[in-house]
């Protein structure tokens, strides 16, 4: 079973690396990791978070079988709901990283300092997938805070410590190693991506806090572990660094929401019975299925058919790879991508861009006199297709809000329209003109995911 916990980081600097060596003296080894804790400890934070959340009481919760019947049974009521977590300081003016699943949406957070101190704090960037924010304290005076260490510079078998709040019996310490690197393949709780394995124990609290290599510099923020207990196994894994440095890099420049560069790809790993067939000598890479034409992998001239296999001279062998590299390297910023066509290497200049909002999305409310009223509806697009995570082929309207009326109709968030009555809308101001002029009858074409769906009403 997986149980998400998450920590965080701070801004990238990467300080020459100290040489390692055998302790010379029965002192030196009796002091352990005495230092490196003395040193990180103060900037790593305890995180108290309260949100007010709608739930609905039910006669059947808890029931095994009526329990999903009747899950929207019952009036919904208010309730606060409180989380624990960790943090890391990192800067002097109170900048600090967590996990989104502590912080995300919280009405009031409270920071508390190793030395008892506390202050209030308010969120400046979050995002669930990424299961990373950042926070600002309040009136906070000059703080202890950690640097950053270049994630990539992290070896497998490294000596590190995790330092966080398990359980919430007060700031503690945990060593051990880093056991694996670019692990891509694990979905985490609400986190998605590349991930740094430890087998330093991680625990519930610890979500948000500091995995630090031997020289107390931040290396990761532990996230969350695999375990059947809820307790530590021994794998747990933390956010790389170079990550939470772009994060604190785009909220110091006033970013609400965190904006990843779009790829505009679709594609796999290349396993072992592709290689032969693909001209490689080893699996490794990425073989693109799709392209689309708007996206800045397209303009440069990567077609199906060829296999990526690095960004930057970094290797990338998952799409959650890739994307990693991109989200670190940022908007605006150029890469270097190196891919195989016909078993021939090659190499070019990619700028990394937003996904285009073109056509305009359009955004438009269905009236009273609509067959489905109060429903919000879009023209798909890349921002659209992005955002939603639609197929790479996806066209004409999306559901961005089904209304109370379309909700009871069955109709979700994400929906893509094909079809309303048998015609093809477009464009929102399409469905919304096709929605009005309906009668007697509705009839929707809806694609969920991989489905297609109809769904037909008498008006």
């Amino acid at each position: 079973m997986l149980r998400a916990l998450i920590i965080l980081a701070i801004s990238l600097t990467t300080p020459a690396w100290a040489e390692t060596r055998v302790p010379g003296s029965q002192a030196e080894i009796s002091m352990g990791f005495t230092p490196v804790v003395k040193r990180a400890a103060p900037a790593v934070v305890n995180i108290y978070a309260r949100r007010i959340v709608n739930v609905r009481s039910s006669p059947f919760a808890g029931d095994p079988f009526f329990q999903n019947l009747f899950n929207n049974f019952g009036v919904p009521q208010q309730r606060v709901q409180n989380s624990l977590g960790s943090g890391v300081i990192l800067s002097e003016d109170g900048i600090v990283v967590s996990n989104y699943h502590v912080v995300g949406e919280a009405t009031d957070i409270r920071v508390v300092l190793k030395d008892r101190r506390e202050f209030e704090a308010k969120v400046l960037l979050s995002d669930e997938e990424s299961d990373l924010a950042i926070l600002r304290m309040q009136d906070a005076p000059s703080l202890p805070a950690l640097t950053l260490r270049d994630s990539d510079t992290v070896e497998v078998g490294e000596l590190v410590l995790a330092i966080g709040n398990p359980f919430g019996v007060g700031q503690t310490v945990s060593s051990g190693i880093v056991s694996g690197l670019a692990r891509s393949g694990t979905s985490t709780g609400n986190a998605r991506g590349y991930f740094i394995q430890t087998d330093a124990p991680i625990n519930p609290g610890n979500s948000g806090g500091a995995l630090v290599d031997i020289n107390g510099q931040l290396i990761g923020i532990n996230t969350s572990i695999l375990s059947r207990s809820g307790g530590s196994n021994g794998i747990g894994f933390a956010i790389p660094s170079a990550l939470v440095a772009q994060f604190v890099a785009q909220a110091k420049a006033g970013n609400t929401e965190f904006q990843r560069p779009w790829a505009g790809l679709g594609g796999q790993s290349v396993t072992a019975d592709m290689v032969e067939g693909l001209g490689l000598d080893r699996p490794g890479g990425i073989i693109i299925s799709q392209v689309h034409p708007d996206s800045p992998f397209a303009k440069a001239g990567i077609l199906p058919g060829d296999v990526i296999t690095q960004v930057d001279g970094l290797p990338v062998n998952t799409p959650a790879e890739m994307i990693f590299r991109m989200s670190v390297k940022g908007l605006g910023q150029e890469v270097k991508l190196t891919y195989f066509r016909d078993g021939n290497r090659d190499a070019m200049p990619i700028r990394l861009i937003a996904p285009p909002n073109q056509p305009p999305r359009n955004e438009t409310t269905t009236g009273n006199r609509s067959a489905i009223p109060g429903m919000t509806l879009s023209t798909v697009n890349p921002a659209v297709i992005a955002e939603y995570d639609l197929p790479l082929t996806a066209e004409g309207v999306v559901v961005d809000e089904p209304g109370q009326v379309g909700a009871r109709a069955g109709l979700r968030q994400g929906d893509i329209l094909l079809s309303i009555n048998d015609l093809l809308p477009e464009t929102s101001d399409e469905a919304s003109q096709i929605l009005r002029d309906a009668r007697n009858r509705l009839a929707l074409e809806i694609q969920r995911g991989t489905r297609r769906l109809t769904m037909r009403f008498r008006l």
